[in-house]
């Protein structure tokens, strides 16, 4: 089935577009946004050809095999942190309950990727109490995809939910979504916190960070860090460039 737009009342406000093909739905909605457009919009593309991930990363999009899209809207949150951790937690209740997370931005199944997210920001003129253009981009495998090149191993929500296609898939969490976002506007990360922890794919288990420090995860503090105990003590990871993994040895517990 092709990919259609979603109806939900939690949508309302927001228009709803979905395109043939485009390079990356958060770059089109930059692109927008540098040219003065910042009303709230839900875009989703049936085919990426240039889709990107954090850290540059490349993600392909082949019609039907994923869902991509992306949702962007002005934010003024009174503070930022945590923003990735709670759109995760929104993905992940409203795709199944075997979804965990991997900080600070990976929905894993079984220590396998099933999707991602992308958060871009952008003042534009558009500063006035904080406030800032921001653009939440999400990828998920619907069907199972090559693993060649990939660090790890990808998942498919054809596992976990046989009968959702991406049009389905949109309408489940697209609205959830746009309700998140308007939540962690007025609360931020505090009410996604516990939600959080109970997805945590890296908690109690060994990780490495990028520059070789070794330790254990133990959860996240108030403002979404990844606390890891390590050697030299306990250590806040809050920075959205620094790459997590498990260390080798150490599987997740089931």
């Amino acid at each position: 089935m092709a990919l259609s737009a979603p109806a939900d009342p939690a949508l309302a406000g927001f228009a709803v577009e979905v395109l043939d093909e485009v390079d990356s739905t958060n770059t089109e909605l930059m692109r927008r946004a540098r040219a003065g457009r910042f009303e709230p919009v839900l875009l989703a593309a049936r085919r990426q050809t240039a889709g990107r991930g954090r850290l540059g990363r490349q993600w392909a999009s082949a019609q039907g095999d994923s869902l991509t899209f992306s949702i962007g809207r002005v934010l003024a949150p009174a503070d930022w942190s945590g923003l990735s951790l709670a759109v995760g937690v929104s993905l992940a209740e409203n795709l199944h309950p075997r979804v965990r997370l991997k900080w600070p931005n990976d929905l894993w199944v079984d220590d396998r990727k099933l999707g991602g997210i992308l958060i871009e920001t952008a003042t534009f003129g558009k500063a006035e109490g904080g406030g800032r253009y921001a653009v939440v981009g999400v990828g998920l495998n619907i069907a199972p995809r090559d693993a060649t090149g990939l660090s790890t191993p990808p998942a498919a929500l054809v596992e976990l939910q046989p009968a959702w296609d991406a049009s389905e898939t949109l309408r489940r969490v697209a609205g959830p979504l746009a309700e998140t976002l308007a939540a962690f506007e007025a609360s931020g990360f505090a009410p996604f916190r516990s939600r959080f922890q109970a997805r945590d794919a890296l908690h109690e288990r060994r990780v490495t960070l990028s520059d070789g420090t070794e330790g254990t995860a133990r959860g996240v503090g108030e403002d979404g860090a990844l606390l890891v105990h390590t050697a030299s003590g306990m250590h806040a990871v809050n920075s959205a460039e620094v790459s997590v993994r498990p260390a080798r040895g150490f599987p997740l517990d089931t």
